[in-house]
């Protein structure tokens, strides 16, 4: 199969046909990884446009959206309530209990669910669940866990490649729209 960023296993195509909930690391998949403090102690992170329209257009599509992050801020809790991103955890080290608890509450089976991660704390969520997503610059364990290594790197539209795939096997892709933010 082809997806708009290059050739994809029929398998993951499968895969990501079946997703009803997209969950995502915070830290090198929505973010480059970096983390900048000033002088006053303050945190700044940046995020791609890209990857917000990717996850609005997802959203729009009816895939619902989370994310579950081993850090806390306030950067993280405004970014992604701006992107109708219903489902926020954060400060959970071991996010596994987490991911369960969630799909308890929602009613979903791990093979209805992606999750894309870049390091180890994501593992244990990564090896759960039915479509397992890193990015191109992945710690090696995680790469050779999952069942998809997106072309682009996190921070710079990884997201946003993950969205367009599970939208153009589910065949909502052409109907996305709306603004970049």
């Amino acid at each position: 199969m082809n997806s708009l960023y290059g050739k994809v296993a029929s398998s993951t195509w499968q895969k990501a046909e079946k997703i009803k909930l997209f969950v995502c690391d915070i830290d090198g998949v929505f973010s480059d990884g970096r983390i900048y403090l000033g002088n006053n102690g303050e945190e700044l992170k940046a995020f791609h446009t890209k990857d917000g329209y990717g996850i609005k257009a997802l959203g729009a599509s009816g895939v619902d959206v989370a994310v579950i992050t081993g850090r806390q801020s306030n950067i993280v809790q405004t970014r992604m309530s701006a992107l109708n991103v219903k489902h926020i955890v954060q400060g959970e080290e071991n996010k596994l209990p987490a991911l369960k608890k969630m799909l308890a509450s929602l009613k979903l089976m791990p093979e209805q669910v992606a999750y894309i991660g870049d390091d180890m704390p994501d593992f244990d969520c990564l090896n759960y669940v039915g479509f397992s997503i890193a990015v191109s610059d992945a710690h090696p364990a995680i790469i050779n866990l999952c069942d998809y290594i997106t072309y682009t790197r996190g921070g710079f539209g990884a997201v946003r490649e993950t969205c367009d795939l599970i939208m153009q096997s589910q065949g909502t892709l052409a109907n996305a729209t709306g603004a970049s933010i």
